[in-house]
């Protein structure tokens, strides 16, 4: 049976989702630990596949114009697939990855991150245009290197926290990449780059018996016509604004969550 609350929930990140490619996993797993008072493995494990299923509806909107960088996608995909498969070995293994008291704490940490590097996106942005225009050759040569360290630290917090590859993705890619990644571009290569890596990450939590299959069902099915209606809105106004009053909600999300247990 669907569930009111699960759907309107799902409504709401989807929306968000759809026109910034952030907050799948830092909104949604918050949300699911404060309000609903689900058990983080279980909220964990539910919102990878949550944000999986919600990325792969919104992905041909945003591909259909064009704008995903596959250059950038696969560098990322070289870091985290390999690391997510490590740890979700280690979780589907034992499973006491999911345990652990500290777990709370870590999404609020990983959720406050994500808060203050949306709030100095552009600043960090800023700083790595600069450094793009003076030093060329220097900053280009070390960029896909980078890139494939900025997909192990993604691979690593997805996979133990489901939050960071939305919203901690487009601050590494606009750093990176600072004249490269247009908005729309960011957005669209980052919920390319999100997909694989959230499902590879869910199958470990899949095989260890965490995933609340009817909790899902019920967040899709808010989520999926959210995150379809926030992908065509998308292209008519800047992310950024949405962004910037995310980064606040997130941030008393995380002090919450970090006063948690």
């Amino acid at each position: 049976m669907i569930d009111g609350g699960f759907a309107l929930a799902g409504a709401v990140t989807g929306l968000v989702v759809g026109i910034t490619g952030v907050g799948g996993g830092s909104l949604m797993t918050p949300i699911l630990l404060l309000v609903f008072g689900i058990a983080p493995h279980t909220a964990i494990a539910t919102d990878l596949w949550f944000a999986a299923i919600t990325k792969i509806v919104a992905l041909p909107f945003h591909r259909h114009q064009g704008k995903v960088d596959w250059q950038v996608a696969r560098r990322l995909w070289i870091g985290s697939i390999p690391i997510s498969i490590v740890v979700v070995a280690m979780i589907a293994a034992g499973g006491s990855i999911g345990k652990l008291e500290w777990l709370s704490r870590a999404i609020g940490a990983v959720v406050l991150l994500t808060a203050v590097g949306l709030v100095l996106a552009p600043w960090l942005q800023g700083l790595a245009r600069s450094r793009r225009i003076s030093k060329p050759d220097r900053f280009k040569r070390h960029q896909a290197a980078w890139t494939v360290v900025a997909g192990v630290l993604l691979g690593v917090l997805v996979s133990m926290t489901s939050v960071g590859a939305g919203a901690l993705g487009t601050v590494l890619l606009l750093v990176l990449y600072p004249l490269r990644m247009t908005p729309h571009r960011l957005v669209a290569t980052d919920i390319a780059h999100a997909i694989p890596l959230v499902l590879v990450a869910g199958v470990g939590y899949l095989f260890a018996g965490m995933v609340d299959g009817v909790m899902l069902l019920s967040l899709l099915c808010g989520s999926v016509p959210a995150v379809i209606c926030g992908s065509v809105l998308a292209r008519y106004f800047s992310p950024r604004w949405l962004q910037v009053v995310l980064a606040v909600v997130l941030a008393a999300v995380a002090v919450k969550t970090l006063g948690v247990g």
